[in-house]
This record gives structure tokens, C-alpha cells and sequence, in this order.
């Protein structure tokens, strides 16, 4: 394989061919010879990324390829000769992830690409990122751009935090409250924006819309994203509290807390009004997220209320269970029944595996593993597909290097440390490696009220965990990726992205 070539996350199969493809001596010209598999972006995509140059690329159907198999949706074929680009693939995403592939050729080789021949395909089905909206609010634009970005480095899931106890930002017709109490804070913790994100009387009120929502579900859905939506069941649920304090084991009162942490008022399991809440919670999704899959939350949920509240204590007693701990699996069991009422997947974070002995999760709930990879290993065992997202390596919200003038927070992952990720694990069965359909990598926005500032957090650790997301164990190399990264980083500066540029390796 060689080592040459600079493109993130890199090819499953890549071959440098004799002679080299001018730019400058072809017309802007794109032969589709299947109409099925075309889209307008894609065309779109190449002028912007060429800088109006002109590049020759022909569209071809899988069928009319010979030599490697295209079956699979998003695998795809790049042969790059002195008169043409060709692009084969059996499905639009295929097409556009070669899209995605040229583009990035175009702006690190510019007037003058070397021929290729590139067949690719990713080792996973699910290669997320996430972020939070919650404790910092980012407007539309940084997150399409992230989503954008997200495309080019042939991620295909955008899971959006849009429920914390900092802030609620979904809106839900039937619970006005919620726009109007659980989206304002007082900005204790906050710095004002000149941008308007927080009012000038120390008070920040932010939500998103209906129709911008449906903005970016669309322009995600262009790049071939799914966006998975998550709503926190039982715990983070200050802000909800906040609009609505019947729902809480004491009524309050509450408040949208301006601080970072975990804190003690949480739903209240023993009120079934709860449950009619989250009901209509998704009917609105239903109309705002076309995807199947919905994320509900289930981490660090502290039980102290429940211990002496006469609900929860009367709820305990009716599901026959053993201690308060398990009151939160019944309550998993119950929102995921609701879950799947609305046709969707249910997604957890790994503590809905604990305290299950009387109320078993549901066989449907996919587990997303962030305390470590223990808790994917689990699930799997058990029978569960599992998204692996440990904190030691997929945090981006962590410093880049190990030095107090860095900004990030709670611990320090490097690039090669993040690019040394892998979603499946030594102690899985091939059987138990088969249910992890791979990873993701998350942006927890406390202390990042600026969009530039996550920027430099996100990259270029994004890129390494693309990579790593995108092939098999046996065919990452971090040589090759370091030595790919410093044209990479230029792409990244024509996108106009901000990125940390200092020492990859701790």
C-alpha cells in the first residue's frame, strides 16, 4: 500500500498508477451513465471544491465495473486516468463518498492529481459524532458546517444532545413552558456574546425551531447523514423541572441549572405523567426526524430522591422490585416500549444495563458505550448492538496535549491516542464483534460558549477518529495518517475551519 497519497479517512484498497490527470486541460463535465445514482450536489460539490477548474468525471452503474464488488450501499471505485475520473458505485452514497474522495484530491493536488485506482468501503455501518447543544448553544450555520465537515470525512450519523439540565431546545406544541422556562438560564457561568446568543440582561433564552430542525435534518439527509435526536430519560432533567416541576419527585421549585455536573432532581418514576409527556415529546420528533432511531439518554441519574419519595416508593412496591436501583431499568423498559410505539429504534447510554435483574432492557435498545469499553462488552454478550463511544479516546471536548494553556476540560486525549480507537474490542467473540456496528465521537460543549473554540477541539482528532471508524484495524497506519495530515490540514483552512496545530503525539 502506498504511502504518498493524502486522503482522510484512507481507502480500504488504493494503487498509484502511471501518468498524472490535468485539471486545467478538461472541461467541466459530468457523464452520468446511470440517472439513479446521480444528484445535483454531487456536481455542485466538485466546482466548489475545484475552484472552477475544469475536471471531466463519469458516473458508472457497479454493474458495468468489473474486479471488485460494489453490492455493499455506500462502497464505491475511483479510477483516475490522463483523460478522465471515473466513479463507480451502486447506490448515491457510494457516489458520493468517491465525490467526497475527488474533492479532497482536488484541493491537496489542485491543477495536477495523480492517477489512482481506489476501491473503498467502510469496516462499519455507523460512524457518528455528537453534539451538544445543551450546555452551549451553536447556531444553524456551525451546524451544518459541522455537518458538512462531518460528509467529507465520510461520517453518516449526526446525533444531536438537545436535552441536558442546562437547557431544553426542542420545542413541543403541546408544552409551551418548555421555550419559554427551560431554555433560560441565568448566565452566572455564561459570558454574554456580541453575537446574541445571551440577552444583555445575563439571561440566555435559545432554542431551535421547528423549520430550522427541518433545515438541517434536509441538509444532512443531502450529505447522507441520519441525525439521531436525543432526549435525556430520567436524569439531566433540571430544565425540564424547571418548566414543569409536577414532574419531580419534591414540585420543586427548580431552576435550569448554570452550573456543570450531576445533579440530584430528577423524574419522578412513580407519576405515570410522565410517560404522556414523553408520548407527545415524540409525536414531535416523529414530524421533525424522519430517521429511525431516537437516543434516550440514561446516564449519570442519581436515585436519592426516589429513596423518599412516596411515588416512587409506591411504584417500587407495585413492580415487586428489590431496591430503588432498579426503578430506573423499570422506567427504561417503559420509555423504550414508547419508543418503539413510535416505530423507532431506542438508544441508551451504557448505564441502562445496570440494576436490570427484575426488569431485563429491551432486546431492541442499542447500547452506546461511554464509561469504557466494558460496557459495550456486556451488552454484546447479552445480545445487544452497540455503538462504542469511550470517553478515553472519542471525547473531543478534552484538551488536545497535556498542558494547562490548552483549552478543554476533564482529561486530555491526543491525536494519536484517538486515532488508536477501535470500536470492537480482544475480549469479543467474533459472534459479539458482529453486533457492534461501530462508533462515534462527541463534542460536550460546558465552558465552549464559542463555536471557534470547538472548532479547535474537534479537529484534528476528528479526522483521526473518521479514520479509525472507517477501516479495519489491519489497515490503519498512523505514519501514513500523520504524514497525510499536514495537506489535510490545509483542506481544513480552505473550509474555513479552526484546528489545533501543535504535537499529535503525547
Amino acid at each position: 500500500m502506498k504511502q504518498g497519497i493524502s486522503l482522510i479517512p484512507y481507502p480500504f484498497f488504493l494503487e498509484e498508477c502511471k501518468g498524472t490527470y490535468q485539471v486545467n486541460k478538461n472541461p467541466v463535465e459530468i457523464v452520468c451513465k446511470d440517472a439513479s445514482i446521480y444528484s445535483p450536489i454531487l456536481e455542485q460539490l466538485v466546482k466548489v471544491r475545484c475552484g472552477g477548474n475544469g475536471v471531466a468525471i463519469k458516473i458508472i452503474k457497479a454493474e458495468e465495473f468489473e474486479g471488485h464488488s460494489l453490492k455493499e450501499n455506500e462502497s464505491y471505485c475511483v479510477k483516475i486516468s490522463p483523460d478522465s475520473i471515473d466513479v463507480y458505485s451502486a447506490s448515491k452514497q457510494g457516489v458520493f463518498y468517491g465525490f467526497q474522495t475527488i474533492c479532497q484530491l482536488l484541493m491537496a493536488y489542485k491543477k495536477e492529481l495523480p492517477c489512482l485506482f481506489i476501491y473503498d468501503k467502510p469496516a462499519y455501518s455507523w460512524r457518528g459524532f455528537l453534539l451538544d447543544t445543551c450546555r452551549s448553544f451553536y447556531s444553524v450555520d456551525f451546524i451544518k458546517k459541522m455537518i458538512g465537515a462531518a460528509a467529507f470525512h465520510k461520517f453518516n450519523v449526526f446525533h444531536w444532545h438537545l436535552t441536558d439540565d442546562q437547557g431544553w431546545r426542542l420545542p413541543v406544541p403541546e408544552y409551551p413552558e418548555l421555550v419559554e422556562k427551560a431554555t433560560q438560564r441565568a448566565a452566572h457561568t455564561m459570558p454574554e456574546s456580541i453575537e446574541g446568543e445571551y440577552d444583555e440582561g445575563g439571561v440566555s433564552r435559545r432554542y431551535y425551531t421547528e423549520e430550522e430542525i427541518k433545515d438541517i435534518v434536509n441538509f444532512a439527509a443531502e450529505n447522507f447523514i441520519t441525525v439521531v435526536p436525543e432526549v435525556e430519560f430520567p436524569g439531566h432533567s433540571s430544565a425540564l423541572l424547571a418548566a414543569y416541576p409536577e414532574f419531580g419527585c419534591t414540585g420543586g421549585p427548580y431552576h435550569v441549572e448554570n452550573r456543570w455536573g450531576i445533579f440530584p432532581d430528577v423524574l419522578c418514576l412513580g407519576k405515570d405523567k410522565i410517560f404522556d409527556f414523553y408520548d407527545k415529546v415524540f409525536d414531535t420528533i416523529d414530524r421533525l426526524f424522519p430517521g429511525k432511531y431516537l437516543h434516550i439518554g440514561g446516564d449519570e441519574c442519581p436515585h436519592e430522591r426516589w429513596e423518599v419519595c412516596p411515588d416512587c416508593q409506591r411504584r417500587m412496591k407495585e413492580q415487586k422490585l428489590d431496591n430503588i436501583s432498579q426503578l430506573q431499568s423499570w422506567g427504561t423498559t417503559k420509555i423504550s416500549e414508547i419508543v418503539l410505539k413510535h416505530n423507532k429504534i431506542p438508544i441508551g447510554w451504557d448505564e441502562v444495563l445496570d440494576n436490570t435483574e427484575k426488569k431485563p432492557l429491551p432486546d431492541e435498545v442499542i447500547v452506546q458505550s461511554w464509561r469504557g469499553f466494558e460496557g459495550g462488552e456486556k451488552a454484546v454478550s447479552l445480545g445487544h448492538t452497540v455503538i462504542m463511544s469511550p470517553v478515553s479516546h472519542c471525547y473531543m471536548n478534552f484538551k488536545n496535549y497535556p498542558s494547562f494553556e490548552e483549552p478543554g476540560r476533564l482529561g486530555c486525549t491526543t491525536v494519536d491516542k484517538a486515532y488508536s480507537y477501535t470500536p470492537v474490542t480482544e475480549k469479543m467473540s467474533d459472534e459479539c464483534k458482529s453486533k457492534v456496528i461501530g462508533g462515534e465521537c462527541s463534542l460536550w460543549s460546558e465552558a465552549l460558549p464559542s463555536s471557534k473554540v470547538a472548532e479547535y477541539l474537534i479537529f484534528p482528532r476528528f479526522c483521526a477518529l473518521s479514520e479509525a471508524m472507517w477501516l479495519d484495524e489491519k489497515n490503519k497506519d498512523f505514519e501514513r495518517f500523520e504524514k497525510a495530515l499536514p495537506l489535510h490540514k490545509q483542506r481544513l483552512k480552505e473550509m474555513n475551519i479552526l484546528y489545533y496545530d501543535g504535537r499529535i503525539r503525547n
